[in-house]
């Protein structure tokens, strides 16, 4: 019988089967909710890798999860993972991370259950793989929006931020999606974050794809981080910090662009002095002034504020108007293309000017009304 032949045969014994295999399965996944609730520990750990394969083998693993849920299996597992058995530990990890995963029903079910203090205690163990295996769940579970403030009040992020700086590769890309869940839904997002993510945020932003997603999510981050005092110092003390935000506004994506500037704009606001010629020193006149022409209107706001205070450095420190118009030109061809440079770049070149003019009418009306004597009241 050839190759072909064998396929089809079985695939009808599959479809004749079905209905007593379903049977099957439904007292099997009965039998391991019991196990999880009455069984030995050894019962209970061999139960919890029952789950977890049948829900990665399943060629319906999303029905599958939902039966497991219904089935009772979510509150034993969350209780296995306080067990003083690592095993114990482990097995129930996977299998919950498992059952987590595309199941938003389960991902709530997880953290109502009370996962979220004995993942932050898995978080702090000292072996790497259950740290990183947790990492993972607290990751899938804040993908669901009314897990991320129960896990953003759980004190899970100052050990995710630990991931961020010691984890592996793996270990290290979960920590930032999940700090940046959580960031989505946190009004006090700066709160999440401690200033030494600052280092490895930028590491990791040098060596990915500037126009990444997690690019994005991590530029998102150093803007948070640039809100704060700390913040701020450690993105300019980082090797290559600001250089890499520059890099960002000319290679990013629309978002992480965005995001890159917004770090930028935050330096130079805190104290133009300090971080203005820090900026100017990496070379980041192309990318904003391109950037006030390609970006989301936010993002090209932001570009010309910060134009705009760059400028205010002192006349030896300031670009030739030769130079300045090079630069234009080039960013406008680079745009528009060659035919339509000059325009673009005559456009661009009137309306810093015509901001520069109006921030200086705004500077001398501020002065006129401090020496303007004030008149007493009768």
């Amino acid at each position: 019988m050839g190759e072909g032949e064998n396929i089809e045969v079985e695939t009808e014994a599959e479809s004749e089967t079905s209905s007593s295999w379903n049977l099957g399965k439904h007292t099997q996944i009965i039998e391991l909710s019991e196990k999880l609730s009455d069984g030995n520990l050894s019962a209970k750990i061999e139960a919890a890798r029952e789950i977890r394969k049948m829900v990665r083998k399943s060629s319906s693993s999303s029905k599958t999860r939902a039966k497991l849920a219904s089935a009772g299996v979510i509150e034993p597992l969350v209780l296995m993972l306080s067990s003083s058995n690592i095993d114990a530990r482990q097995s129930s990890l996977l299998a919950l991370l498992n059952l987590a995963v595309r199941n938003e029903r389960n991902k709530v079910k997880i953290v109502t259950d009370g996962a979220m203090p004995p993942l932050v205690e898995l978080l702090k163990m000292k072996n790497s793989g259950i740290r990183e295996l947790a990492t993972a769940a607290v990751l899938t579970l804040s993908a669901a929006a009314s897990n991320k403030p129960i896990i953003a009040a759980s004190g899970a992020a100052p050990f995710l931020v630990q991931i961020l700086k010691s984890g592996s590769v793996q270990g290290k890309v979960d920590a930032v999606t999940a700090l940046h869940n959580l960031s989505t839904s946190n009004e006090n997002s700066i709160e999440l974050l401690d200033p030494s993510a600052v280092f490895p945020l930028i590491n990791l932003l040098k060596e990915c794809k500037k126009y990444s997603k997690f690019a994005e999510k991590a530029t998102a981050l150093l803007e948070i981080l640039s809100n704060s005092e700390e913040g701020r110092t450690a993105i300019s003390v980082a090797d290559g910090g600001i250089l890499t935000l520059v890099e960002t506004v000319e290679d990013g994506s629309l978002v992480s662009t965005e995001h890159a500037v917004g770090a930028l704009l935050s330096l130079c606001r805190s104290c133009r002095d300090k971080y203005r010629e820090l900026i100017l020193k990496e070379g980041a006149i192309p990318g904003l002034l391109c950037l006030t022409v390609e970006g989301t209107a936010e993002a090209q706001d932001r570009a010309r504020v910060l134009l705009d205070l760059l400028r205010e450095s002192p006349p030896e420190k300031r670009l030739t108007s030769s130079v300045l118009e090079k630069i234009v030109y080039d960013i406008a061809e680079r745009v528009d293309g060659a035919d339509k440079a000059a325009e673009t770049a005559k456009r661009l070149l009137q309306d810093m000017v015509q901001r520069s003019v109006e921030h200086s009418m705004k500077c001398i009306q501020h002065r006129a009304a401090s020496c303007t004597p004030s008149i007493p009241s009768t």
